[in-house]
């Protein structure tokens, strides 16, 4: 873009602030201008009409300026003119860099989307390889007035480099209400893996911190950005671990100007019956094991049967037989070509007819596709297609494996020892599907089948959040949805907390069907403080050997204290405390311990929210169970008894990989209470 022209002002800061100001009127007038598009006499249809509106009003809603957000929170000054070798931009050209793309009335870009090429040197440029910018410049702001710029000439030698106060002050700044997005504040190890293609598949260990969540969040809208034809027509989605976490991100894209990206459980995908049963911890490590695909397999398949008698088709005054052995081995090719159940079985009766036609050709006749169609619907096909090929329902399929012994001893042989098929069968007899009472494994088996049966839809790109926690069988379900598209994973291996957590990253791409994909992982940490981090980081040995610890880059060590307590009141008294600070407080206790907390709270009159719902300047306290603590951050956390964690989990591993959730959750601050000792890992 030009150099700005002159401004009233000789204060960089108040030409910074024109800037803003015309790039708001900028941007309200795209906004105005879509909303005044006559559109009568372009569309053929009230169908056209109807798809135009609704892209229209989706443009309307991507132009909102959000009067809190930045609209740009930084600027590149490049050196050289086009041409000239490393070159971005024109002589003496200024770009501001900003969430969404900007333009005056000419046409001429006021303000540059963080996505474009031209802005990469934002976050990549460093004293060592500046990538032809002279100016760095970060923006500071309070609510939405810009207050404070910041520069960095990384073309000057005798400058020596320096860490961002501006960019400190972004990453530990409170946090009031839903997760931000962290496009001020990406670093170059981030910006690899967001810019990486939509092509290849992406897994991100992460600990806590290192903004993997963020990360992946910012690669849907760098996709959507570069792809968004494609993926336009393919559709993404975003997968997270329970719907509380799904609320506390829903805001980044749509902040980013991307409304499009559906969200979704796991749970959500696989929901083909009402869930209203549970499994016992080893009958679901069983059901998740990517071994039930084989016995499911097996089970769809064995209601083929091989055909013993001919099939005789009348039409008109001839009749044309084919032959038992041509129809088996008509099924037998269909079955060693291993296509979906419900592919093959709609294939059997035009094969069938196939070969009634090549007897009419060798007897002299013509016969043409229609010909072949209504022999496909002649009533002897029909008749013979479903005793060969009858159709399955795959929820039926799964209550005759759990409910019948034999049915699944015979699929399970050799895959499912004697005592793993005695541990998920159900002890009661079910009558039909809607009265079982199904579990969450259930519904993943049901899945698994449906799609055996008949192909599940793939999205162009999944991004797949919290993974440490999926069992194999659930991978396989992800999967399906990104067959012909990419995926994101990402998770921390030492916060898996379900006792069929992902053992190796490797492991679990190779049953998601990303065995290729490139694993990335990120050790610096930019949300939780020193202190904390490295107290949380003695359970490494314990929980995940082998894994680096976060090594934390905030200047700010953050404020820790571990309190030894006697009473209820104490607890409550440290949550009091840390209200007087700015930002949100999360209290973080054992499931067991939540409702007595409740009771003491109310009882102190401190109001408080529970995990999901949006915190405000009025109620900024949180009440969280520690098993739904994953994924959520807080300015300050108290943390409740960390030995009632770890006892509230069936075994020690998992108790003590929900601690170090839990330990983990402070962005600026944590105090740790209990009366009961702490666990030895800790000392």
């Amino acid at each position: 873009m030009s150099t700005p022209p002159d401004y009233p002002s000789d204060d960089p800061l108040s030409r910074e602030r024109t800037h803003l100001s015309s790039s708001r009127a900028a941007l309200r007038a795209m906004r105005e201008d879509v909303e005044n598009l006559d559109i009568r006499d372009v569309t053929a249809n009230w169908v056209n009409a109807e798809v135009l509106h609704r892209q229209i009003s989706e443009r309307i809603k991507a132009l909102a300026d959000l009067s809190h957000t930045p609209l740009f929170f930084g600027r590149l000054d490049y050196l050289h003119a086009p041409g000239a070798e490393k070159a971005e931009g024109a002589a003496g050209e200024r770009f501001y860099i900003g969430r969404r793309h900007v333009h005056d009335a000419e046409g001429d870009p006021m303000v540059i989307d963080w996505r474009a090429p031209v802005s990469q040197p934002f976050y990549r440029a460093s004293k060592k390889d500046p990538l032809d910018v002279g100016l760095r410049r970060r923006f500071g702001y309070t609510g939405g007035d810009l207050t404070a710029y910041e520069d960095e000439h990384l073309s000057d030698p005798g400058e020596a480099a320096t860490t961002s106060k501006l960019l400190q002050q972004e990453i530990e700044r409170p946090r009031v209400g839903p997760m931000r997005d962290i496009v001020a504040t990406i670093q170059p190890e981030q910006d690899e893996i967001v810019r990486s293609g939509l092509a290849g598949s992406v897994c991100v260990q992460g600990g806590p911190g290192t903004g993997k969540t963020a990360v992946g969040l910012h690669r849907v809208a760098y996709l959507l950005y570069a792809h968004r034809e494609r993926l336009a027509r393919t559709g993404t989605l975003v997968i997270g671990p329970n719907k509380s976490f799904l609320h506390y991100i829903e805001q980044v894209l749509p902040a980013l100007g991307e409304l499009e990206v559906k969200q979704a459980t796991v749970d959500d995908l696989v929901a083909h019956v009402e869930v209203r049963g549970s499994d016992e911890a080893t009958a679901a490590v069983i059901k998740g094991d990517a071994r039930m695909a084989e016995v499911l397999r097996r089970a769809v398949r064995s209601h083929v049967t091989l055909p013993t008698e001919p099939v005789v088709v009348v039409r008109g005054s001839r009749r044309w037989r084919v032959a038992a052995y041509e129809l088996e081995e008509i099924v037998r090719e269909l079955l060693d070509r291993e296509i979906r159940y419900g592919a093959a079985r709609e294939a059997l009766p035009q094969r069938i007819a196939h070969a009634v036609l090549v007897q009419m050709e060798r007897s002299g006749e013509a016969p043409d596709d229609r010909v072949q169609d209504a022999v496909a619907r002649n009533t002897a096909v029909k008749a013979a297609v479903k005793a060969i090929w009858p159709p399955v329902d795959p929820a039926k399929l799964v209550l005759r494996l759990l409910s019948d012994a034999d049915f699944l001893a015979v699929h399970a042989e050799g895959v499912l020892d004697e005592d793993e098929q005695k541990q998920i069968l159900w002890q009661k007899p079910v009558r039909s599907v809607k009265s079982a009472k199904w579990s969450a494994a259930d519904t993943v088996l049901i899945d698994e089948a449906t799609d055996l049966v008949q192909r599940t839809h793939s999205l162009g790109h999944v991004v797949l959040d919290e993974a440490q926690d999926l069992s194999p069988m659930q991978y396989r379900a992800v999967g399906r949805r990104c067959t012909t598209g990419s995926a994101t994973v990402l998770g921390d291996l030492a916060q898996g907390t379900t006792p069929w957590a992902t053992r190796s990253w490797d492991e679990a791409l190779r049953h998601l069907g990303k065995a290729e994909a490139v694993v990335e992982e990120l050790t610096a940490g930019f949300r939780v403080p020193t202190d904390v981090i490295t107290y949380a980081s003695r359970l490494l040995p314990h929980i995940a050997p082998g894994l680096t610890p976060v090594a934390s880059v905030r200047e700010n060590p953050g404020f820790f204290e571990v309190r030894p307590s006697t009473a209820d009141s104490e607890v409550v008294g440290a949550c009091a405390e840390l209200l007087r600070n700015e930002g949100s407080i999360g209290l973080i206790a054992a499931d067991a311990r939540v409702p007595v907390l409740a009771e003491v709270l109310t009882a102190a009159g401190l109001t408080y929210l529970g995990p999901g719902e949006e915190t405000t300047a009025e109620t900024r306290l949180t009440l969280v169970p520690a098993s739904l603590a994953k994924g959520l951050e807080y300015d300050y956390v108290v943390l409740d008894e960390p030995q009632g964690v770890v006892d509230g989990e069936p075994d020690e591993r998992t108790g003590l990989r929900r601690l170090y959730v839990a330990l983990t959750r402070a962005v600026s601050g944590l105090i740790v209470t209990h009366a009961a000792p702490l666990p030895a890992q800790l000392a």
